[in-house]
């Protein structure tokens, strides 16, 4: 990785929002209320009494102006990645290099917003998405120890019978770390500073702190209280500055930078960070380590339109009375909950205070997977992530809701759990090439693969004619094959996909022509016109057709991808009841194996 600091930058100014795959870019920027009220922070701020509320905070503040978070796909020429991001007059400016992520730099006034519409136009790319600006979402002998309930609630006592997290090391990415708090000092292990890109992981706001304690503050100190694993060693890497602001590149360095310096457990008390791609590259890039990242739900106190992923566990918050705390934001993505009311806590300068927010939930929850881990050194992420959705009490509604997950997590069942899982994972990886599935192809070809495991796939290997020509580690697995240098003929693809025990599926075997091909396709058919009136539930059919073979029809709705289809033909249930009064414009785009497109877009209204 370039150890260039593209940090700090400015803000954004503008108030649009724009969906992208699972991300929700809800963008909004913080109001003057919440600026004067809630300390400059997406999580409540600590106080020394029990709050009556949290302040509610939107889980994105803005977007990094003048920078792009871009993943190529593996395999994609140096030059074609320049190339495409001449159209937009980009340039990479960091090399992420283990998660194949570039940090690209924008001219000055250029339009976010428009050129990452533009380059996700390009099938050379997995995805392109805005860097997203996100606030911070707070029986031992301790001499507080009973101002602490969340530790009797999740029966952290009992837990601490058979582990209190010894052996294992948590990252804290946040805003740094007293360090030298007396109830901290003896846990510390070095960090490192990703915003400044030193070794100075200093608390410059203090929130940082306030997770570390609740994590694993020490015990049997004459000292504070304790926390959920008061064994494990806190590694602080700082991830934002002074206002607690923090970016999804730099989110996803800090995981990065612990993943390689032996953290198995990485806490981001943040709002908005599961629905970032470059993130969720970062976690599957520690999983494939042996390690697991916890992050906070978010304080909005609202429904997220963020979709559920693999590689994070995301956690809400409840109060003393195992009821979801009102501040909790929720939606599909929420895993799991944890205490996140009036939890006491360390604070910067060698205090103690009392702290609520989803911040303080996510270490709970991150401590407990330390404890597990402690007590089972082989769990696999997998088996953290079943056994603590397994063990936890179900709150709310029976079963998986979207307001609790699966429950509060309950910290002596998991490691209970824990202890008695013995690994051994046997079944390989089930895997496809979804695109090309034949005929004729040329220049750059976009495969795109279909993976899926038991327990999870951490790598595929993509081949031609039995010769490796590239490596993915990261989800979504997708590989470009230069065709350029290549003799006209036959060639036979296939893919092998691994898991983390080693076992490995084989992908059944395409045969494709590679060839010159300059005709675009053609769409045959698509039901909706120009001035058609909308009402209810609308059929979307599209039919396309190619001299050589359709890869991929994609059905764009003001400016939102809602529906993609692998061949000639697409059909999507448009449910317009809740649509905006006005026009809205539909575009349907047809790209064929050779990566010629051809679109359509016609203006409807409601």
């Amino acid at each position: 990785m370039s150890r260039h600091s593209p940090f700090p930058v400015h803000l954004s100014a503008t108030h649009r929002a724009e969906r992208d795959g699972s991300a929700r870019l809800g963008l909004s920027l913080l109001a003057a209320a919440m600026l004067a009220s809630y300390a400059g922070l997406g999580e409540a701020a600590p106080q020394a009494t029990p709050p009556a509320t949290v302040a509610k905070a939107q889980p994105y503040l803005g977007w990094a102006k003048g920078r792009l978070l871009v993943a190529p796909r593996a395999g994609l020429p140096p030059g074609q990645l320049d190339k495409a991001l001449r159209k937009v007059n980009g340039r990479s400016a960091t090399h992420i290099k283990p998660l194949n992520v570039h940090v690209v730099e924008l001219p000055v006034g250029a339009d976010e917003v428009s050129a990452a519409r533009e380059l996700r136009k390009n099938r050379s790319f997995k995805y392109v998405e805005l860097d997203m600006a996100v606030a911070a979402a707070a029986t031992v002998t301790d001499p507080a120890y009973g101002n602490s309930w969340a530790l009797p609630k999740i029966q952290a006592p009992t837990a601490w019978d058979s582990s209190n997290g010894s052996g294992v090391t948590v990252a804290i990415l946040d805003t740094g770390l007293d360090a030298v708090h007396p109830d901290l000092v003896a846990n510390v292990v070095p960090g490192w500073n990703v915003y400044d890109n030193n070794s100075n992981t200093a608390d410059v706001n203090g929130h940082g702190t306030w997770v570390a304690g609740v994590a694993a503050m020490a015990a049997n100190n004459a000292k504070g209280s304790a926390g959920v694993a008061w064994g494990a060693k806190i590694m602080p890497i700082r991830i934002a500055d002074a206002n607690a602001y923090a970016y999804w590149s730099t989110v996803a360095q800090g995981i990065y930078w612990a993943a390689d310096n032996g953290a198995k457990v990485v806490n981001i008390s943040y709002n908005g960070v599961s629905g970032s791609s470059t993130v969720q590259s970062a976690a599957q890039y520690l999983r494939g380590k042996g390690g697991v990242v916890i992050v906070a739900a978010g304080n909005s106190g609202g429904l997220e339109s963020i979709a559920a992923n693999d590689s994070l566990l995301t956690v809400a918050a409840t109060d003393q009375n195992d009821v979801r705390a009102s501040f909790s934001s929720y939606g599909a993505y929420v895993d799991l909950s944890a205490p996140g009311v009036n939890l006491y806590t360390t604070t910067v300068g060698g205090g103690f205070a009392n702290a609520s927010g989803t911040s303080f939930s996510s270490p709970v929850v991150a401590a407990t997977a330390a404890l597990m881990l402690s007590a089972n050194a082989k769990l696999a992420p997998a088996d953290v992530d079943r056994i603590l959705k397994a063990t936890a009490r179900d709150l709310g509604t029976a079963g998986y809701d979207q307001y609790h997950g699966t429950g509060r997590v309950n910290a002596a069942s998991a490691v209970q759990s824990a202890k008695q899982t013995i690994a051994a994972d046997t079944q390989a990886p089930t895997v496809s090439i979804a695109s090309p599935t034949g005929g004729q192809v040329s220049g750059v070809v976009p495969v795109d693969v279909l993976a899926s495991d038991n327990v999870g796939v951490t790598r595929a290997d993509f081949y031609v004619n039995g010769q490796l020509v590239a490596t993915d580690a990261l989800a979504p697995f997708a590989f470009a094959w230069d065709t350029t240098t290549k003799a006209d003929g036959s060639y036979t693809l296939s893919v092998q996909a691994y898991d983390a025990a080693g076992n490995r599926g084989t992908s059944p075997s395409v045969t494709v022509t590679s060839g010159n091909d300059s005709a675009a396709p053609t769409i045959a058919s698509f039901s909706l016109t120009d001035g058609m009136k909308l009402s209810g539930k609308q059929m979307v059919k599209v039919s396309a057709s190619d001299n050589q073979k359709v890869a991929k029809i994609s059905l764009v709705i003001d400016g939102k991808e809602v529906a993609t289809a692998f061949g000639g033909s697409l059909s999507y249930n448009w449910n317009t009841n809740k649509l905006a009064r006005g026009a809205h414009t539909v575009t349907v785009r047809v790209t064929d194996n050779s990566g010629n497109v051809t679109t359509k877009t016609v203006t409807v209204y409601k």
